[in-house]
């Protein structure tokens, strides 16, 4: 046996050894001190029980999140390569690939000042302060639209924080609820009699001959769709005109360009076909329309006001608000820093422009 060998048995037969059990029946060590116990029971409960004194908002939470989270967790909570994502996944839990953060799948906040409390940073767990572990924790509902910027998190206000997902997760009543289930099956002689109770009724095609439908129903749908063909080849000359016209505005490489910059916003944001709100808002129609015109979703107080006021996303507002997002729209909610280079700002400007509402 070489010597790494032996010293690796001798450590894992002290282990053992070591175990509460072995140190019973030998008479080894001691039990934990009622502080021993204290330091290491940290556990916060959903009703708030268990949380220390202490208090933070996103402000100051922004901060330490940058100092000791983002390097493997991102600036926005977007996450960086393979760590997790804190942030967004709104709407996606019915989806073939769900995004599962804090916002849109944790039931409880306490799960999440818990786990950072006990286990962050990575490689430093619990060199926090607890009112550095209420500022980052407030920094990530801030970052799911869950919180005002300035918002106070304590433990006084904890549970004024409502998670989308509370509802979420069902309690395991199957012993009780199946307990019908428990027993030897029946599997002859079980029924004396079967009865059929329901029938399924098939409504089909209404245009089938062998539908079940009437006729005159048939050519009721028949005729509607007949009509919203023609309205549709009476309306397809008009749409190749403004499609021909918009894409001739656009200029194609800077659009180009501006696709591949859209990549810094794409944690937060989507265009296109089908795109959803995440941390942000969807971004179709956005050049040219007011601020704060996605219906439903949760602006900062001073960009709604700015909508109100008739503010709108030309190009000169975007470019502002691009460069420094704080000095154009006071406490918004993007804590994205900005974008330095103008032909960046211009490129992603234009990509915008070609995704029309």
């Amino acid at each position: 046996m070489s010597k790494f060998l032996k010293v690796t048995a001798a450590t894992a037969l002290s282990l053992c050894i070591a175990a509460p059990a072995y140190a019973e029946k030998l008479g080894l060590g001691r039990a934990a001190l009622p502080e021993e116990i204290a330091a290491w029971d940290k556990d916060v409960s959903p009703n708030g029980e268990g949380l220390p004194e202490g208090s933070g908002d996103a402000l100051v939470g922004e901060e330490v999140f940058a100092e000791k989270c983002a390097s493997c967790h991102g600036d926005f909570a977007e996450g960086v390569d393979n760590w997790p994502k804190l942030a967004g996944g709104a709407d996606t839990l019915a989806d073939k690939d769900p995004l599962k953060t804090v916002g849109s799948y944790w039931p409880y906040l306490s799960t999440t000042w818990d786990y950072v409390n006990r286990s962050m940073p990575f490689g430093d767990a619990q060199t926090l302060t607890n009112d550095e572990v209420y500022a980052i924790v407030a920094y990530i509902l801030y970052s799911n639209d869950l919180i005002e910027d300035d918002f106070v998190l304590s433990k006084e206000t904890f549970l004024e924080v409502e998670m989308p997902n509370a509802s979420g997760f069902i309690l395991d009543d199957r012993l009780t609820s199946e307990a019908h289930f428990v027993g030897d099956a029946c599997m002859s002689d079980c029924k004396d009699e079967v009865k059929i109770t329901k029938h399924v009724v098939f409504k089909g095609d209404p245009n089938s001959p062998d539908d079940p439908v009437s006729e005159s129903a048939g050519e009721a749908a028949q005729d509607a769709a007949t009509a919203e063909d023609e309205a549709k080849a009476e309306d397809a000359p008009k749409a190749e005109e403004a499609a021909v016209v918009e894409a001739a505005a656009l200029d194609a490489e800077l659009v180009k360009a501006g696709e591949k910059v859209f990549k810094k916003c794409k944690a937060c944001h989507q265009v296109g076909e089908g795109a959803k709100a995440r941390t942000g808002p969807v971004l179709n129609g956005v050049v040219g329309a007011k601020l704060g015109h996605v219906e439903n979703f949760k602006y900062s107080k001073t960009m709604l006001s700015m909508g109100e006021e008739g503010v709108v996303w030309n190009e000169a507002n975007l470019a502002e608000f691009l460069k420094k997002p704080r000095s154009f729209v006071s406490k918004t909610k993007m804590s994205f820093a900005g974008l330095k280079k103008e032909d960046d700002i211009k490129a992603v400007t234009e990509y915008l422009k070609s995704f029309s509402e």
